[in-house]
């Protein structure tokens, strides 16, 4: 059978087209539909800072490590990142100047520098002088001088000046927006107190442009926004006895070098002005230069002022507490008697929350480890592991310093944990720490006792709110016996960490046993498939790109096993015409992220069910430490099952993974599903009957 895989960078630009498909979508709420469009930014930003840059790079590769890595040639993929931004773009800017006129029958305006009423042209002037001018620090831009530091993130103002008794050319500056000292939106007092008026800082510095260079005399100015994407990827050399919060900060410093790969711009620039900017940037018609409309960095539009009329959240959008905690003063009391799985955000976060504190204050716990991968701003989290050092407990956190652009918040939380007295572990070298553990540790009448959990995504009580996770609440001996082994590795890495990872009987641990583990699965139920004998699987990922993992399920299909795939991002699977049963691949973006992953293995009806902190991508499962729990209880079994059915039956956010990537709706004469909503229902129908 002759192979085929969409390149996983055009299969996450087609995961991004989803997310501005919901900007689209009339029948998203308008707010949404803003914070969609700073998603779907954001999103893009993060591409180009990592997966272009990584593509430029490859080029420089062999042969056989491009044809392995991306399927096809860096050269061409790029070519073809650059044809769907530009569509994108173009979208983006058609959907945004469509919910700006939304908004005006919502009496909300976006004011410029230029239809400013004079009582506001007095607020914008006062605004500057008393906020903003501090932070407003312009650089003149001169042809035989080199271009200044461009901030990766930031905003700029190309501005061009002149008098008009000059027959002289412009002069040229460029400012950047102080987004993060001020703030983004600035509203504006309106004689009619239905209307809402937003102004954008940039605009508000354009405004104030005949101050800031009143020195210089000039009477015409023109104002355009850009911003400089660079590489941000870290290369980290493998030299282990340099301390390695030290290569994280000197890779940090070295983002200030990174190259850039994409320069947007206002596509109204001054043209003089764009070739200069163009030129000291080092750009080529290689690089991805996009014009685009006057508003960039969109981003900062996913906290978009609150102006819009009250909206009536659904029930369906509110997080209710988990009916086993219910009634209950203490949740180790429930973990020690049964397990509890939690999915967010349906279900409030609170619990693991509490466990943590309660172990604190317990007098029997003797320990505590947890992993941490992306905290809350205030973590919640950090604070009851803090008090349980200030109790005497012994404290182990697993600080994973290489987490994406969160590298200097986390070495900020090491700061801060040390001396509580909290040992910091920095895992192994080379390797990502991924995996979403904790244990707790108690002595009491003589008996050790062990709980804890382990999850799909972070222990982070904001993103809990919006991202869809599992939560596996246990006193299990086997999980925690296992869990105990991850961090054995941790606090004493070694060069041959493998074998104890591979003594784990609970867990399906990475790297390598895991990848073997679901090889297993499969070729079990190839075999019933070939047999005659009903053969199903279930995958729900973030991202499916292992070429090895994908070429098992081509296998699969072409036996007859029923393979469900519900992927949200990245899917670089395709059918095939040798195919006896077509993979049923979906993905949906709604307005809560689907971050969980689940493994479904029918196993003669036996039916193997997990739930892990792993895509299927070689980086999870090779060069990481990841963790899947087996969910052996047969109730929360069902429960997972039957969410999983929810999903694989959405018919209003489920969009069809095809080989074309035409994202097209699931559209069917069915019962109408939006699976986030029936999970809702679902879930809070049982805390009723408890």
């Amino acid at each position: 059978m002759s192979l085929h895989f969409n390149p996983r960078d055009i299969t996450w630009l087609a995961f991004n087209e989803r997310v501005l498909q919901e900007a689209m979508d009339d029948k998203v709420p308008l707010h949404l539909r803003i914070r969609f469009l700073g998603i779907f930014s954001n999103n893009l930003d993060e591409f180009f800072r990592v997966r272009v840059a990584g593509l430029k790079r490859a080029m420089d590769f062999k042969e056989k490590i491009i044809a392995e890595s991306f399927y096809q040639p860096p050269s061409k993929i790029l070519q073809k990142i650059n044809e769907i931004v530009i569509r994108q773009q173009q979208n983006f800017d058609k959907t945004w100047k469509k919910i700006q006129g939304e908004m005006a029958d919502h009496h909300v305006f976006i004011k410029t520098s230029k239809n400013l009423t004079v009582k506001q042209k007095e607020f914008v002037r006062k605004y500057f002088d008393e906020v903003v001018e501090s932070n407003v620090i312009p650089i003149l831009l001169h042809e035989n001088t080199p271009m200044p530091y461009m901030r990766d993130k930031s905003l700029y103002l190309g501005v061009a000046m002149r008098k008009k008794d000059w027959q002289y050319s412009s002069n040229y500056a460029i400012i950047e927006i102080p987004s993060r000292f001020v703030g983004r939106f600035v509203l504006l007092p309106t004689e009619d107190p239905q209307e809402k008026d937003v102004m954008l800082l940039e605009d508000v510095i354009t405004f104030n442009l005949p101050h800031i260079f009143s020195y210089f005399g000039y009477d015409e100015f023109s104002a355009n926004a850009f911003k400089v994407t660079k590489d941000a990827e870290l290369d980290l050399d493998n030299d282990i006895r340099t301390n390695f919060a030290e290569k994280i900060e000197k890779g940090l410093k070295n983002r200030r070098k990174g190259k850039p790969t994409r320069f947007v711009f206002d596509k109204d620039m001054d043209k003089a002005l764009l070739e200069m900017l163009i030129r000291k940037l080092n750009l080529t018609k290689k690089d991805s230069i996009i014009p685009g409309g006057k508003i960039h960095n969109f981003k900062h539009f996913m906290d978009f002022p609150d102006v819009f009329e009250k909206y009536e959240k659904p029930v369906e959008r509110t997080s209710f507490t988990h009916p086993a905690f219910e009634n209950t003063e203490r949740v180790t009391d429930v973990i020690l008697k049964h397990d509890v799985l939690l999915s967010f955000p349906y279900h409030k976060y609170n619990p693991v929350i509490d466990l943590l504190r309660e172990a604190a204050m317990d007098p029997d716990v003797k320990s505590i480890q947890i992993t941490a991968y992306r905290l809350a701003s205030n973590s919640k989290i950090i604070n009851a592991l803090i008090y349980a050092a200030r109790n005497g407990k012994e404290v182990t956190v697993m600080l994973e310093l290489q987490a994406r652009f969160d590298e200097e918040s986390n070495l900020e939380w090491k700061e801060m944990l040390e001396p509580e007295g909290i040992t910091v572990l920095i895992g192994i070298p080379n390797k990502k720490v991924h995996a979403k553990l904790c244990v707790i540790k108690k002595r009491a009448h003589n008996k050790t006792i062990q709980y804890g959990f382990i999850s799909t995504g972070n222990f982070n009580e904001k993103t809990a709110r919006i991202y869809g996770d599992h939560l596996l609440m246990t006193a299990d001996r086997g999980i925690m016996a296992d869990i105990n082994k991850v961090f054995s590795v941790l606090k004493k890495p070694k060069d041959d960490f493998l074998p104890v990872l591979k003594t784990c009987k609970n867990l399906l641990v990475c790297p390598q046993f895991m990848r073997e583990k679901i090889v297993h699965h499969i070729d079990r139920e190839i075999e019933e498939a070939k047999a005659g004998r009903h053969a199903e699987m279930i995958i729900k990922a973030n991202s499916v790109s292992d070429r090895a993992l994908i070429e098992k399920l081509y296998e699969a299909a072409k036996a007859g096993v029923h393979v469900r795939m519900i992927v949200r991002g990245i899917y670089c699977a395709v059918n095939q015409k040798e195919f006896k049963e077509k993979i049923k691949a979906i993905s949906i973006v709604d307005e809560y992220l689907e971050h969980a992953r689940v493994m479904y293995f029918y196993n003669k009806g036996a039916e193997d069910l997990y739930i892990s902190s792993a895509d299927w991508m070689t980086r999870n499962l090779d060069y990481r430490i990841e963790a899947a729990v087996k969910i052996t209880d047969k109730n929360l079994k069902r429960e997972l099952k039957d969410i999983l059915d929810i999903q694989s039956k959405d018919n209003v956010k489920a969009r069809i993974l095809d080989k074309k990537l035409s994202n097209e709706y699931i559209h069917n004469d069915k019962e109408e599903c939006r699976s986030q909503m029936e999970t809702y229902r679902y879930l809070h129908a049982k805390t009723n009957k408890k």
